[in-house]
């Protein structure tokens, strides 16, 4: 008999609410252990804002989120760092901070107030370089380094934490398409060989079809479905959800792509959506 995968986070009718609007609305899902989680959905769904709540960035409104099976609000500052990091979208730093110095910043949950690092301390630091392929890098300023090296960077400074699980904001944004790659593979070896739990939003659908093990798919607020990629991102959620006409294309690898082809326009005389051109 196999044994059921455990989830590391569980969001449970979830609501935010920002400003005074509600931004989520009563959403659950789950994210299980060793596995890569890819929230999706179009631009102002409250993919990003599902990702702050989880951790404790914005505050819940209803619902629960629990971690390793405790309500997040029950953690403490330290502990909850030592069991979850996040990558948000365009994180900043000092211009004259070195990799080596950014990466131990992420030793911050381990370290007294004005404590010295230790030996475990650097031993860490040591490894995450290693892991992002970035030891020839760590005495270099991060404002030379290129945007996927610099992403990598963020990574490792993540990594040097040692948590459970990683989450990850629109990790590619602002990146060339060899870098999304170098980036998204890393993780993928991360979650691979570490057993990393990663939660991702991700705006690239094939890319969430190449590198996820699941799917949240949001919409206005709300969750439209989960489940594995093979079974969501189909012709028919691009349409639904995006309003974008699309085909599927299988490569000889058998790895699966959806070409996006037109936007779908709603007819004046009723709901059936018709494409601006033949399609």
């Amino acid at each position: 008999m196999t044994t059921p995968t455990l989830p590391m986070i569980e969001v449970e009718n979830l609501s935010v609410v920002l400003n005074h609007k509600r931004i989520v609305h009563d959403i659950s899902f789950t994210a299980e252990k060793g596995k890569i989680t890819a929230i999706i959905g179009p631009n102002g769904c409250g993919k990003s804002t599902t990702l702050k709540a989880i951790c404790r960035i914005h505050p819940i409104a209803a619902g629960s989120v629990r971690v390793l099976g405790r309500d997040v609000r029950d953690y403490g500052y330290r502990e909850f760092a030592r069991q979850l990091a996040i990558l948000p979208q365009s994180p900043q730093a000092p211009a004259d901070l070195t990799v080596r110095d950014l990466v131990a910043m992420g030793r911050f949950p381990y370290r007294r107030f004005f404590g010295k690092a230790t030996a475990e301390d650097r031993e860490f630091i040591d490894w995450a370089l290693r892991e992002t392929n970035l030891e020839a890098y760590q005495h270099r300023v991060l404002s030379t380094l290129s945007g996927g090296e610099r992403q990598r960077a963020w990574i490792a400074m993540a990594l040097a934490q040692n948590p459970k699980i990683l989450l990850l904001d629109e990790p590619t944004t602002y990146l060339d398409i060899s870098h999304q790659l170098e980036v998204l593979q890393l993780l993928y070896r991360l979650n691979e060989e570490l057993g990393l739990t990663v939660v991702l939003v991700l705006h690239d659908l094939n890319q969430a079809m190449q590198f996820a093990h699941r799917v949240v798919v949001l919409q206005q607020g709300a969750l439209v479905t989960s489940g594995s990629p093979r079974e969501i991102i189909t012709v028919d959620l691009l349409r639904r959800v995006f309003g974008v006409v699309a085909e599927e294309a299988v490569g000889p690898s058998g790895q699966r792509a959806l070409l996006p082809l037109d936007l779908v326009r709603h007819s004046r005389k009723g709901d059936e959506p018709v494409c601006s051109r033949p399609c």
